[in-house]
């Protein structure tokens, strides 16, 4: 198949409409079969339960085309069970694991073209989510769902492609205890945006959250969590009832013991302990991983990673560099974690 006429190599983290997506509706107590469209657009009641009481939730993950030119996705089968629970949470009709990756190889195949090629720096970014359309004006769940499932060819999350980044602790709370920070709401990123709006106003990449309840422990940011390295290379993240359970993290946590035979603690990290790490990063999907610079403190004091606001630290790179290679195809992957498509 022809690829789009795409300058590749020069694709931001922006939305470009692609040819179709996948619709599924729910209605009287079960699910449609679902189908392909062209239209891009999404025509709902104004009485909504989405728009209402912010009945939502959203899955990220990417298409790859890897060294030997398949076309594949990594762990959706997560993703399709981190989107279930969440709508569990949220009172809303979970999308079937069956259904999801259904929906993900018949969108993925119809928009082959867009699927950037090899060693480009770019992906297929994919897009699931699940929201109430149904009218609804009590504070009560939506009698009607929408399944909707689109794609977007990307280039790096943060400019610059994967650099040291300078990050602050934030003044403000990203998600309460026993509230819905360990689920993928959308609510829970309408709560960020004004923290994250602050912090690239003051010239930071990205905010540090931490814990509600005591402030003293490191949470994660507004969309990724962190790991990081000791000065003896153990690799530690943070545990906490309140934090998204990444599916990268827990790919990079076994790459690390497995692949590069780190020890791996996940724990409760006091925010007093990250002067003493030797190197920090943020992984997510969009970002893999993005190495930390610096830190400044809510007093302004500032901590600096050995690694430098230049370069990768040898460690997160050693990860970095795995885990894209067991994406890509370079590297043998754990069964069951490539999914071929095409």
């Amino acid at each position: 198949m022809n690829k789009k006429n795409i300058d590749w190599a020069s694709l931001g983290f922006q939305y470009i409409q692609t040819d179709k997506r996948y619709v599924s509706h729910f209605k009287d107590g079960k699910w449609d079969e679902g189908a392909l469209v062209e239209d891009a657009t999404v025509c709902i009641s104004e009485s909504a339960g989405v728009l209402q009481y912010s009945q939502s939730c959203f899955e990220g993950l990417k298409a790859y085309t890897t060294v030997d030119g398949r076309v594949v996705t990594f762990r959706p089968d997560l993703n399709a069970q981190r989107m279930y629970d969440t709508a569990e949470r949220l009172l809303m009709p979970p999308v079937p694991q069956e259904k999801f990756l259904d929906a993900l190889d018949q969108m993925v195949k119809a928009n082959l073209a867009y699927v950037p090629p090899y060693g480009s720096g770019a992906t297929l970014y994919v897009r699931p989510f699940l929201f109430g359309s149904g009218p609804v004006i009590g504070v009560a769940p939506a009698p009607e769902y929408e399944f909707r499932m689109f794609c977007t060819p990307v280039g790096p999350y943060f400019k610059g492609g994967v650099r040291p980044l300078k990050l602050q602790v934030s003044a403000f709370d990203r998600a309460a205890p026993k509230g819905t920070g360990h689920i993928k709401a959308g609510l829970n990123y309408a709560m960020s945006l004004y923290a994250g709006y602050e912090a690239k106003h003051k010239g930071f990449d990205e905010n540090m959250f931490l814990d509600a309840k005591t402030r003293t422990f490191v949470e994660e940011t507004g969309g990724a969590n962190f790991i990081f390295i000791t000065k003896d290379n153990k690799l530690v993240t943070p545990k906490s009832e309140t934090i998204l359970p990444s599916i990268t993290r827990r790919s990079l946590m076994y790459v690390a013991e497995h692949y590069l035979h780190l020890e791996v603690e996940q724990r409760e990290i006091p925010f007093s302990e990250v002067s003493e790490f030797a190197e920090g990063g943020l992984c997510g999907t969009a970002a893999v991983i993005s190495p930390i610079g610096s830190i400044t403190a809510l007093d302004g004091s500032v901590i600096e990673f050995p690694s430098g606001m230049t370069n990768i630290g040898p460690i997160t790179k050693k990860l970095y560099d795995t885990l894209t290679g067991i994406q890509m195809g370079s590297i043998e992957a754990p069964e069951g974690w490539i999914h071929t498509i095409a």
